[in-house]
Protein backbone atom coordinates (compact mmCIF):
# COMPACT_ATOMS: atom_id res chain seq x y z
CA UNK A 1 0.00 0.00 0.00
CA UNK A 2 1.37 3.10 -1.19
CA UNK A 3 0.73 6.35 1.29
CA UNK A 4 2.64 8.57 -0.81
CA UNK A 5 1.85 11.72 -2.34
CA UNK A 6 4.07 14.48 -3.83
CA UNK A 7 4.25 17.23 -1.85
CA UNK A 8 3.81 20.68 -3.22
CA UNK A 9 5.38 23.01 -0.92
CA UNK A 10 4.18 26.62 -0.85
CA UNK A 11 6.89 29.48 -1.48
CA UNK A 12 9.46 27.30 -3.54
CA UNK A 13 12.08 29.78 -4.15
CA UNK A 14 13.24 30.27 -7.58
CA UNK A 15 15.97 28.13 -7.49
CA UNK A 16 14.49 25.13 -5.98
CA UNK A 17 12.03 25.73 -9.06
CA UNK A 18 15.56 25.76 -11.34
CA UNK A 19 17.00 22.44 -9.70
CA UNK A 20 13.93 20.01 -9.65
CA UNK A 21 11.32 18.89 -11.96
CA UNK A 22 7.98 20.11 -13.08
CA UNK A 23 5.88 19.22 -9.93
CA UNK A 24 2.97 16.57 -11.12
CA UNK A 25 -0.55 16.24 -9.88
CA UNK A 26 -1.09 14.86 -6.76
CA UNK A 27 -4.48 13.08 -6.27
CA UNK A 28 -6.57 13.88 -3.44
CA UNK A 29 -6.81 10.19 -2.28
CA UNK A 30 -3.21 9.89 -1.67
CA UNK A 31 -2.88 13.12 0.12
CA UNK A 32 -5.55 11.50 2.31
CA UNK A 33 -3.47 8.29 2.84
CA UNK A 34 -0.63 10.70 3.63
CA UNK A 35 -2.32 12.39 6.73
CA UNK A 36 -4.08 9.11 7.63
CA UNK A 37 -0.35 7.49 7.99
CA UNK A 38 1.02 10.44 9.76
CA UNK A 39 -1.82 10.36 12.08
CA UNK A 40 -2.01 6.93 12.87
CA UNK A 41 1.62 6.97 13.44
CA UNK A 42 1.25 10.13 16.02
CA UNK A 43 -2.20 8.06 17.76
CA UNK A 44 0.43 5.49 18.80
CA UNK A 45 3.33 7.54 19.88
CA UNK A 46 1.02 9.36 22.21
CA UNK A 47 -1.06 6.50 23.41
CA UNK A 48 2.23 5.12 24.59
CA UNK A 49 3.02 8.14 26.53
CA UNK A 50 -0.40 9.53 27.95
CA UNK A 51 -1.95 6.28 28.63
CA UNK A 52 -0.08 6.56 31.79
CA UNK A 53 -1.94 9.12 33.13
CA UNK A 54 -5.26 7.10 33.27
CA UNK A 55 -3.75 4.88 35.71
CA UNK A 56 -1.47 7.25 37.79
CA UNK A 57 -3.15 6.44 40.84
CA UNK A 58 -2.49 2.88 40.80
CA UNK A 59 0.66 3.45 39.73
CA UNK A 60 1.41 5.75 42.60
CA UNK A 61 0.06 3.20 44.51
CA UNK A 62 2.15 0.60 43.42
CA UNK A 63 5.62 2.22 42.62
CA UNK A 64 5.15 5.11 45.55
CA UNK A 65 3.74 4.08 48.47
CA UNK A 66 3.96 7.19 50.79
CA UNK A 67 1.33 8.34 53.66
CA UNK A 68 -1.87 9.54 51.96
CA UNK A 69 -3.87 8.87 48.91
CA UNK A 70 -3.07 12.66 47.36
CA UNK A 71 0.58 12.36 48.48
CA UNK A 72 0.54 9.18 46.35
CA UNK A 73 -0.83 10.65 43.42
CA UNK A 74 1.27 14.11 43.54
CA UNK A 75 4.00 11.44 43.05
CA UNK A 76 2.12 9.74 40.72
CA UNK A 77 1.43 12.78 38.15
CA UNK A 78 4.68 14.27 38.95
CA UNK A 79 6.40 11.35 37.39
CA UNK A 80 3.77 11.96 34.53
CA UNK A 81 5.42 15.51 34.64
CA UNK A 82 8.70 13.98 34.56
CA UNK A 83 8.47 12.37 30.86
CA UNK A 84 8.02 16.25 29.96
CA UNK A 85 11.43 17.40 31.21
CA UNK A 86 13.33 15.55 28.55
CA UNK A 87 11.06 17.18 25.80
CA UNK A 88 12.82 20.04 25.03
CA UNK A 89 16.62 17.65 25.06
CA UNK A 90 14.56 15.80 22.33
CA UNK A 91 13.09 18.69 20.66
CA UNK A 92 16.54 19.90 19.86
CA UNK A 93 18.53 16.62 19.50
CA UNK A 94 15.73 15.17 17.40
CA UNK A 95 14.31 18.12 16.01
CA UNK A 96 17.56 18.83 14.58
CA UNK A 97 17.85 15.31 13.00
CA UNK A 98 14.75 15.54 11.54
CA UNK A 99 15.85 18.96 9.91
CA UNK A 100 19.27 17.17 8.34
CA UNK A 101 17.95 13.69 7.56
CA UNK A 102 14.72 14.09 6.95
CA UNK A 103 11.30 14.05 8.90
CA UNK A 104 10.31 10.38 8.19
CA UNK A 105 13.43 9.15 9.59
CA UNK A 106 13.62 11.33 12.53
CA UNK A 107 9.78 9.95 13.06
CA UNK A 108 10.52 6.79 13.13
CA UNK A 109 13.96 6.73 15.34
CA UNK A 110 11.13 8.54 17.94
CA UNK A 111 8.65 5.50 17.87
CA UNK A 112 11.62 2.61 18.60
CA UNK A 113 12.46 4.78 21.91
CA UNK A 114 8.42 5.23 22.86
CA UNK A 115 8.47 1.60 22.57
CA UNK A 116 11.76 1.23 24.94
CA UNK A 117 9.95 3.42 27.38
CA UNK A 118 6.52 1.76 27.14
CA UNK A 119 8.10 -1.97 27.30
CA UNK A 120 10.04 -0.60 30.31
CA UNK A 121 6.80 0.19 32.55
CA UNK A 122 5.32 -3.16 30.71
CA UNK A 123 7.69 -5.07 33.00
CA UNK A 124 8.64 -2.79 35.32
CA UNK A 125 8.49 -4.71 39.02
CA UNK A 126 6.26 -3.00 42.09
CA UNK A 127 7.96 -1.30 44.59
CA UNK A 128 7.15 -4.18 47.23
CA UNK A 129 9.23 -6.61 45.16
CA UNK A 130 12.22 -4.30 43.87
CA UNK A 131 12.09 -1.15 46.34
CA UNK A 132 13.64 2.12 45.48
CA UNK A 133 14.64 0.71 42.11
CA UNK A 134 11.33 0.31 40.95
CA UNK A 135 9.94 4.23 40.55
CA UNK A 136 13.60 4.62 39.61
CA UNK A 137 12.33 2.25 36.05
CA UNK A 138 9.42 3.97 35.76
CA UNK A 139 11.05 7.89 35.80
CA UNK A 140 13.88 5.98 33.44
CA UNK A 141 10.85 4.95 30.98
CA UNK A 142 9.08 8.59 31.29
CA UNK A 143 12.45 10.00 30.75
CA UNK A 144 13.21 8.01 27.63
CA UNK A 145 9.18 8.31 26.11
CA UNK A 146 9.47 12.56 26.85
CA UNK A 147 12.56 12.62 24.83
CA UNK A 148 11.02 10.59 21.60
CA UNK A 149 7.96 12.77 21.88
CA UNK A 150 9.61 15.97 21.89
CA UNK A 151 11.09 15.00 18.59
CA UNK A 152 7.77 13.63 17.19
CA UNK A 153 5.80 16.28 17.45
CA UNK A 154 7.95 18.59 15.59
CA UNK A 155 8.74 16.30 12.78
CA UNK A 156 5.08 15.16 12.08
CA UNK A 157 3.48 18.83 12.62
CA UNK A 158 5.65 19.85 9.98
CA UNK A 159 4.99 17.07 7.33
CA UNK A 160 1.44 17.72 7.96
CA UNK A 161 1.87 21.29 7.02
CA UNK A 162 4.47 20.58 4.39
CA UNK A 163 1.65 18.57 2.61
CA UNK A 164 -0.84 20.99 2.25
CA UNK A 165 -0.73 24.48 0.75
CA UNK A 166 -1.59 28.09 1.77
CA UNK A 167 -4.87 27.66 1.73
CA UNK A 168 -5.11 24.11 3.92
CA UNK A 169 -2.62 24.29 6.05
CA UNK A 170 -4.68 24.93 8.95
CA UNK A 171 -6.90 21.88 7.88
CA UNK A 172 -3.60 19.45 7.58
CA UNK A 173 -1.89 20.54 10.39
CA UNK A 174 -5.42 20.19 12.77
CA UNK A 175 -4.84 16.70 12.42
CA UNK A 176 -1.86 16.34 14.98
CA UNK A 177 -4.53 17.13 17.42
CA UNK A 178 -7.00 14.97 16.16
CA UNK A 179 -4.25 11.83 16.47
CA UNK A 180 -3.69 12.71 20.10
CA UNK A 181 -7.75 12.98 20.82
CA UNK A 182 -7.84 9.40 18.86
CA UNK A 183 -4.87 8.30 21.23
CA UNK A 184 -7.22 9.64 24.30
CA UNK A 185 -10.17 7.93 23.37
CA UNK A 186 -8.49 4.56 22.47
CA UNK A 187 -6.77 4.77 26.26
CA UNK A 188 -9.87 5.73 27.83
CA UNK A 189 -11.69 3.10 26.59
CA UNK A 190 -9.30 0.45 27.22
CA UNK A 191 -9.33 2.10 30.75
CA UNK A 192 -13.08 1.81 30.91
CA UNK A 193 -12.76 -2.01 29.56
CA UNK A 194 -10.31 -3.19 31.86
CA UNK A 195 -11.80 -1.45 35.26
CA UNK A 196 -15.24 -2.81 33.95
CA UNK A 197 -14.00 -6.69 33.44
CA UNK A 198 -10.85 -7.24 36.12
CA UNK A 199 -11.63 -7.15 39.81
CA UNK A 200 -9.72 -4.54 41.53
CA UNK A 201 -7.04 -6.74 42.63
CA UNK A 202 -6.65 -8.24 39.53
CA UNK A 203 -6.07 -4.90 37.88
CA UNK A 204 -3.81 -3.60 40.42
CA UNK A 205 -2.05 -7.03 40.10
CA UNK A 206 -1.18 -6.98 36.32
CA UNK A 207 -3.88 -5.39 34.34
CA UNK A 208 -2.56 -2.01 34.36
CA UNK A 209 0.50 -3.04 32.35
CA UNK A 210 -1.70 -4.28 29.46
CA UNK A 211 -1.95 -0.78 27.94
CA UNK A 212 1.62 -0.49 27.99
CA UNK A 213 2.15 -3.76 26.41
CA UNK A 214 -0.13 -3.06 23.32
CA UNK A 215 1.52 0.26 23.14
CA UNK A 216 4.81 -1.67 22.82
CA UNK A 217 3.13 -3.99 20.17
CA UNK A 218 2.15 -1.47 18.24
CA UNK A 219 5.25 0.61 17.21
CA UNK A 220 6.51 -1.40 14.70
CA UNK A 221 3.08 -1.04 13.22
CA UNK A 222 3.74 2.83 13.17
CA UNK A 223 6.96 2.57 11.78
CA UNK A 224 5.97 0.18 8.72
CA UNK A 225 3.04 2.59 7.98
CA UNK A 226 5.23 5.70 7.77
CA UNK A 227 7.75 3.62 4.96
CA UNK A 228 5.66 4.77 2.56
CA UNK A 229 5.83 8.46 3.23
CA UNK A 230 7.48 11.09 0.95
CA UNK A 231 10.15 13.38 2.53
CA UNK A 232 9.28 16.87 2.57
CA UNK A 233 12.65 18.24 3.23
CA UNK A 234 14.15 19.21 0.24
CA UNK A 235 17.74 17.83 -0.53
CA UNK A 236 17.07 14.73 1.64
CA UNK A 237 15.62 11.25 0.25
CA UNK A 238 15.75 8.13 2.64
CA UNK A 239 17.52 9.67 5.41
CA UNK A 240 19.88 10.78 3.12
CA UNK A 241 21.22 14.44 2.18
CA UNK A 242 21.06 14.47 -1.61
CA UNK A 243 23.59 16.45 -3.75
CA UNK A 244 21.07 19.50 -5.57
CA UNK A 245 22.37 22.50 -5.06
CA UNK A 246 19.90 25.33 -3.14
CA UNK A 247 18.39 22.13 -1.71
CA UNK A 248 20.77 21.36 0.79
CA UNK A 249 19.18 20.56 4.41
CA UNK A 250 20.55 23.28 7.53
CA UNK A 251 23.97 21.97 8.79
CA UNK A 252 23.37 23.55 11.89
CA UNK A 253 19.42 24.27 12.67
CA UNK A 254 20.25 24.51 16.51
CA UNK A 255 22.30 27.32 16.56
CA UNK A 256 20.97 29.22 13.31
CA UNK A 257 17.36 29.04 15.29
CA UNK A 258 18.50 30.64 18.32
CA UNK A 259 20.62 33.42 16.34
CA UNK A 260 17.94 34.62 14.09
CA UNK A 261 14.62 33.56 15.81
CA UNK A 262 14.94 33.96 19.41
CA UNK A 263 11.75 36.55 19.55
CA UNK A 264 10.08 34.18 17.60
CA UNK A 265 11.11 31.69 20.19
CA UNK A 266 9.67 33.57 23.26
CA UNK A 267 6.27 34.51 21.56
CA UNK A 268 5.72 30.89 20.72
CA UNK A 269 6.58 29.13 24.20
CA UNK A 270 4.49 32.11 26.10
CA UNK A 271 1.00 31.40 23.22
CA UNK A 272 1.80 27.12 23.49
CA UNK A 273 1.10 28.01 27.60
CA UNK A 274 -2.52 28.33 28.02
CA UNK A 275 -3.33 25.71 25.09
CA UNK A 276 -0.96 23.40 26.69
CA UNK A 277 -2.59 23.45 30.38
CA UNK A 278 -6.14 23.37 29.27
CA UNK A 279 -5.28 20.46 27.03
CA UNK A 280 -3.59 18.52 30.25
CA UNK A 281 -6.54 19.71 32.24
CA UNK A 282 -9.26 18.60 30.27
CA UNK A 283 -8.29 15.49 28.74
CA UNK A 284 -6.57 14.39 31.11
CA UNK A 285 -6.72 15.49 34.47
CA UNK A 286 -10.12 15.88 35.14
CA UNK A 287 -10.54 11.62 35.27
CA UNK A 288 -8.04 11.42 38.22
CA UNK A 289 -9.85 14.26 39.91
CA UNK A 290 -13.55 13.03 39.44
CA UNK A 291 -11.87 10.12 40.92
CA UNK A 292 -10.29 11.54 43.91
CA UNK A 293 -11.40 14.64 44.71
CA UNK A 294 -15.42 13.68 43.40
CA UNK A 295 -15.37 10.11 44.61
CA UNK A 296 -16.35 8.65 40.91
CA UNK A 297 -15.69 4.80 40.73
CA UNK A 298 -13.04 4.14 37.88
CA UNK A 299 -14.87 3.14 34.96
CA UNK A 300 -17.77 6.15 35.28
CA UNK A 301 -14.64 8.84 35.90
CA UNK A 302 -12.28 7.52 32.85
CA UNK A 303 -15.08 8.53 30.33
CA UNK A 304 -14.78 12.38 31.05
CA UNK A 305 -11.28 11.34 28.77
CA UNK A 306 -13.28 9.83 26.13
CA UNK A 307 -15.68 12.45 26.01
CA UNK A 308 -13.04 15.31 25.58
CA UNK A 309 -11.04 13.33 23.19
CA UNK A 310 -14.48 12.23 21.21
CA UNK A 311 -14.60 16.20 21.03
CA UNK A 312 -11.67 17.58 20.26
CA UNK A 313 -11.27 14.78 17.59
CA UNK A 314 -14.66 15.87 15.93
CA UNK A 315 -13.90 19.39 16.27
CA UNK A 316 -10.18 20.02 15.93
CA UNK A 317 -10.66 19.82 11.29
CA UNK A 318 -13.52 21.70 11.50
CA UNK A 319 -10.84 24.59 13.86
CA UNK A 320 -8.26 24.50 11.36
CA UNK A 321 -10.30 24.90 8.29
CA UNK A 322 -11.97 28.07 10.37
CA UNK A 323 -8.24 29.33 10.74
CA UNK A 324 -7.68 28.85 7.12
CA UNK A 325 -10.53 30.71 6.26
CA UNK A 326 -10.53 33.80 9.00
CA UNK A 327 -7.03 33.56 10.72
CA UNK A 328 -5.15 31.57 13.06
CA UNK A 329 -4.88 34.68 15.54
CA UNK A 330 -8.71 35.37 15.41
CA UNK A 331 -9.80 31.48 16.33
CA UNK A 332 -7.49 31.29 19.08
CA UNK A 333 -7.98 34.37 20.55
CA UNK A 334 -11.82 34.25 20.76
CA UNK A 335 -11.84 30.80 21.93
CA UNK A 336 -8.87 31.40 24.68
CA UNK A 337 -10.77 34.27 26.36
CA UNK A 338 -14.22 32.15 26.04
CA UNK A 339 -12.29 29.45 27.80
CA UNK A 340 -10.35 31.57 31.14
CA UNK A 341 -14.32 32.80 31.20
CA UNK A 342 -15.96 29.43 31.25
CA UNK A 343 -13.38 27.26 33.32
CA UNK A 344 -14.45 28.52 37.09
CA UNK A 345 -17.94 27.88 36.35
CA UNK A 346 -17.15 24.93 35.15
CA UNK A 347 -15.55 23.76 38.44
CA UNK A 348 -18.21 24.90 40.21
CA UNK A 349 -20.86 22.78 38.64
CA UNK A 350 -18.99 19.16 38.93
CA UNK A 351 -18.00 20.22 42.27
CA UNK A 352 -21.92 21.56 42.91
CA UNK A 353 -23.29 18.10 41.78
CA UNK A 354 -20.69 15.21 41.28
CA UNK A 355 -22.45 12.76 39.44
CA UNK A 356 -21.65 11.43 35.96
CA UNK A 357 -24.34 12.99 33.39
CA UNK A 358 -22.79 16.56 34.80
CA UNK A 359 -19.05 15.56 34.32
CA UNK A 360 -19.60 14.38 31.16
CA UNK A 361 -21.15 17.43 30.04
CA UNK A 362 -18.70 19.78 31.52
CA UNK A 363 -16.36 18.19 29.62
CA UNK A 364 -17.17 17.97 26.49
CA UNK A 365 -17.84 21.80 26.77
CA UNK A 366 -15.06 22.74 27.81
CA UNK A 367 -13.22 20.24 25.11
CA UNK A 368 -14.70 22.34 22.31
CA UNK A 369 -13.03 25.29 23.38
CA UNK A 370 -9.65 23.13 23.96
CA UNK A 371 -10.01 22.47 20.34
CA UNK A 372 -10.67 25.60 18.91
CA UNK A 373 -7.92 26.71 20.97
CA UNK A 374 -5.09 24.28 20.54
CA UNK A 375 -5.39 23.69 17.02
CA UNK A 376 -4.56 27.05 15.75
CA UNK A 377 -1.75 27.29 18.08
CA UNK A 378 -0.06 24.11 17.26
CA UNK A 379 -0.31 25.61 13.29
CA UNK A 380 1.09 28.35 14.02
CA UNK A 381 4.27 27.34 15.78
CA UNK A 382 5.91 25.46 12.88
CA UNK A 383 4.35 28.39 10.19
CA UNK A 384 6.50 30.65 12.24
CA UNK A 385 10.15 29.19 10.85
CA UNK A 386 11.47 28.47 7.51
CA UNK A 387 11.54 25.18 6.62
CA UNK A 388 15.41 23.98 7.01
CA UNK A 389 15.19 24.71 10.83
CA UNK A 390 11.35 24.33 10.96
CA UNK A 391 11.21 21.02 12.75
CA UNK A 392 13.67 22.02 15.25
CA UNK A 393 11.88 25.41 15.83
CA UNK A 394 8.63 23.51 16.16
CA UNK A 395 9.95 21.31 18.50
CA UNK A 396 11.82 23.39 20.83
CA UNK A 397 8.84 25.67 20.81
CA UNK A 398 6.13 23.41 21.65
CA UNK A 399 8.40 21.36 23.86
CA UNK A 400 9.51 23.85 26.17
CA UNK A 401 5.73 25.14 26.36
CA UNK A 402 4.75 21.96 27.25
CA UNK A 403 6.98 20.56 29.46
CA UNK A 404 6.14 22.49 32.51
CA UNK A 405 2.71 24.43 31.52
CA UNK A 406 1.54 21.25 30.59
CA UNK A 407 3.41 18.17 31.99
CA UNK A 408 3.57 19.28 35.57
CA UNK A 409 -0.35 20.67 35.24
CA UNK A 410 -1.52 17.98 36.48
CA UNK A 411 0.92 18.17 39.73
CA UNK A 412 0.01 21.42 40.21
CA UNK A 413 -3.87 21.78 40.14
CA UNK A 414 -2.95 18.40 42.58
CA UNK A 415 -0.49 20.74 44.71
CA UNK A 416 -3.31 24.27 44.60
CA UNK A 417 -6.19 21.95 45.70
CA UNK A 418 -3.62 20.77 48.81
CA UNK A 419 -2.41 23.93 49.86
CA UNK A 420 -5.45 25.65 49.29
CA UNK A 421 -8.03 23.40 50.45
CA UNK A 422 -10.27 24.01 47.63
CA UNK A 423 -11.30 21.71 45.19
CA UNK A 424 -11.94 24.39 42.56
CA UNK A 425 -7.94 25.03 42.48
CA UNK A 426 -7.23 23.65 38.90
CA UNK A 427 -9.48 26.28 37.40
CA UNK A 428 -7.20 29.26 39.11
CA UNK A 429 -4.09 27.62 37.19
CA UNK A 430 -5.86 27.43 33.71
CA UNK A 431 -6.87 31.14 34.15
CA UNK A 432 -3.37 32.34 34.85
CA UNK A 433 -1.42 30.18 31.97
CA UNK A 434 -4.57 31.36 29.95
CA UNK A 435 -4.05 34.73 30.66
CA UNK A 436 -0.37 34.68 30.11
CA UNK A 437 -0.65 33.04 27.27
CA UNK A 438 -2.84 36.20 25.46
CA UNK A 439 0.06 38.73 26.16
CA UNK A 440 2.44 37.73 23.08
CA UNK A 441 -0.08 37.01 20.81
CA UNK A 442 -0.89 40.91 19.39
CA UNK A 443 2.83 40.78 18.32
CA UNK A 444 2.66 37.88 16.30
CA UNK A 445 2.14 37.62 12.68
CA UNK A 446 -0.76 36.07 11.04
CA UNK A 447 0.36 32.89 9.10
CA UNK A 448 -2.65 32.08 7.82
CA UNK A 449 -2.70 31.54 3.73
CA UNK A 450 0.41 33.09 3.26
CA UNK A 451 3.30 31.91 1.86
CA UNK A 452 5.82 30.37 4.49
CA UNK A 453 8.40 28.50 2.44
Amino acid sequence: MDYSATPQPAGTDALSMQSTPAAQPVERTSHAKAIAAITLGNGLEFFDFTIYSFFATIIGKLYFPVEGQLAQLMLAVGTFGVGFIMRPVGGIVLGAYADRAGRKAAMSLTLWLMTLGSAIIAVAPTYAAIGVAAPLLIILARLIQGFALGGEVGASTSLLLEYGSNETRGFYGSWQFVSQGLNTVCGSLLGVALAAALSTAALESWGWRVPFVIGMAMGPIGIYIRRHLNETLPGVEDGAAVSQPGLQPASQPVRKLFREHSRVITTGVLTTIGGTAANYIVLFYLSTYAIRILHLPMSSALWAAWTAAVVTVICSPFAGALSDRVGRKRVLWISRVLLIVAVYPAFMIINASPTVPVLLSVVAGLAVLVAFTAVPNIVMLPEMFPREIRATGMSIVYCLGVSIFGGFAQFFATWLIQISGSNLAPAWYLIGCGVVSLLPLPFMRETAGRDIG
